[in-house]
């Protein structure tokens, strides 16, 4: 029975580290989106693994965020912003959402101001 308990346990485990190191993105309609669906930007002004999207951009420009258990996977990292918070970045560029996206599929963010960009796949 103890050898049953302490195979549940090792299962348990293996399924939560796994679940912690999953992409936190997919390829849809050829572009890369977030767990919701929805599109994922890039900003040319990030340098490699630092976002300096915050405050009212932030709010404009919401990150792709990392409960503080998830690790890096793949090429895709968890790096830190000026609040503390976790953010998912890909090859080293951090990842956002675009506030007027109301649905899966729009990619209206992509150019704006001339800094932002979708992620072909």
């Amino acid at each position: 029975m103890k050898f049953l308990a302490t195979l549940a346990v090792s299962a348990a485990l293996l399924v939560s580290a796994s679940m912690a190191s999953a992409a936190p993105a997919m390829a849809a309609d050829g572009v890369l989106v977030g767990p919701n669906g929805m599109t994922l930007y890039t900003f040319d002004k990030d340098t490699a693994g630092k976002s300096v999207c915050n405050a009212q951009c932030a709010t404009n420009w919401p990150p792709l965020m990392a409960a503080d258990s998830d690790k890096d996977a793949g090429d895709y990292t968890v790096i830190t912003r000026d609040d503390g918070k976790k953010q998912w970045a890909m090859k080293g560029k951090p990842l956002y959402y675009w506030a007027k996206d109301t649905k899966a599929g729009d990619k209206t963010g992509d150019g704006v101001g001339g800094n932002w960009h979708v992620i072909k796949q």
